[in-house]
């Protein structure tokens, strides 16, 4: 039988909205598509050489139930040939970074494909947080009208912190400029292109992380996971805070401290919070749920129709990329540079 010489694509994962571009990947490299099995499994596959051809994995978010996390231990199982991993997802904390580098294994993720619906989910929760929609949603519901809803705050003059001025970040507080908050930011470096992206009496001024964390009404977080930020915001960033300040996330759960956030919650120095990701998902915490001060989405941020095609698309274009051209189009920025202190 003879051996092929064109480059293996491994996709972990099913492909549900870019299927004609997926098809089209077996114009340039033989395609593999595994949907499931265990982690046992792919790394008994992976041993015996089953995937010794495959150049580029294309891995979605839930292709973790199949071969768990692409931690150091998988990684050293993968075949010599894989030089590339395409991810599904602007997050990428499934994947190690560090050994794929010391194996000369490229990453991409899917930046920008994720802005506008991510933005857009932040915003639903910053308004909702503001009003404690939770109330008289509730109220509503049970047949109570209003039942005991409060006042709530108007975005106006208010103070946004943006925790993470990168893309979603940047769209969420382009969409706040609309509602009249004032805007404020702290990332790992001055962005230094919003003077050309916000009217001038609006642009996003940058501020050092415990500033963010004192002046700031509202704060939303839009910060990758990894090591310097797992639970980057826990009971001493609380502490600084404001009294009555508003909390949302649509980034990852694990940033925050979600007991420290529920006792503060409690003792009111949050007076509300916006959620769509969670510490221990798909588990929420107890505190969070019964709170009346909570507006919880269940981690849907980037599911819409169009985002999903968005995504799909720019992993089997990185995928092509790697296989046609030698390099992908959306690498990591670890990959890309040193990694800096929050």
């Amino acid at each position: 039988m003879a051996v092929s010489s064109r480059p293996g694509v491994l996709m972990l994962g099913r492909v549900r909205h870019a299927k004609a571009e997926f098809g089209k990947l077996s114009e340039v490299a033989d395609v593999t598509q595994l949907t499931s099995g265990t982690r046992d499994d792919f790394l008994r596959d992976c041993d015996a050489g089953r995937y010794d051809s495959v150049v580029a994995i294309s891995r979605t978010y839930d292709s973790v139930k199949i071969t768990g996390r692409f931690d150091a231990e998988l990684i050293a199982h993968l075949p010599s040939s894989v030089k590339f991993i395409s991810h599904n997802g602007a997050g990428y904390d499934q994947i190690d970074i560090q050994p794929c580098t010391e194996r000369n294994i490229s990453v991409s993720n899917t930046p920008t494909a994720v802005d506008a619906a991510t933005a857009n989910t932040a915003l639903f929760l910053i308004l909702g947080a503001l009003r404690r929609a939770w109330i008289p949603q509730a109220a509503i519901r049970d047949g109570k009208w209003r039942g005991q809803t409060p006042l709530g705050r108007d975005p106006d003059d208010l103070t946004l912190g943006i925790l993470g001025m990168g893309g979603i970040g940047t769209a969420t507080a382009k969409r706040a400029a609309a509602f009249g908050f004032t805007l404020q930011y702290h990332n790992r470096r001055p962005v230094e292109t919003l003077d050309s992206q916000f009217p001038e009496q609006s642009v996003p001024r940058y501020v050092d992380f415990e500033r963010l964390l004192r002046t700031s009404d509202v704060i939303s977080v839009h910060l990758p996971l990894g090591p310097a930020t797992s639970r980057l915001i826990g009971a001493r960033e609380f502490s600084m805070m404001k009294d009555g300040v508003i909390i949302v996330n649509t980034a990852r759960g694990a940033i925050i401290d979600e007991e420290a956030l529920v006792g503060a919650l409690e003792s009111g120095k949050v007076w509300s919070v916006g959620l769509d990701v969670f510490e221990q998902e798909p588990a929420v915490h107890p505190g969070l749920l019964s709170h009346p001060g909570a507006v919880l989405l269940p981690h849907v941020g980037t599911a819409t129709v169009d985002t999903q095609r968005r995504m799909e698309t720019l992993v089997i274009d990185n995928v092509r990329s790697a296989v046609t051209r030698g390099k992908l189009l959306t690498q990591v920025d670890e990959q890309k540079r040193p990694a800096a202190k929050m």
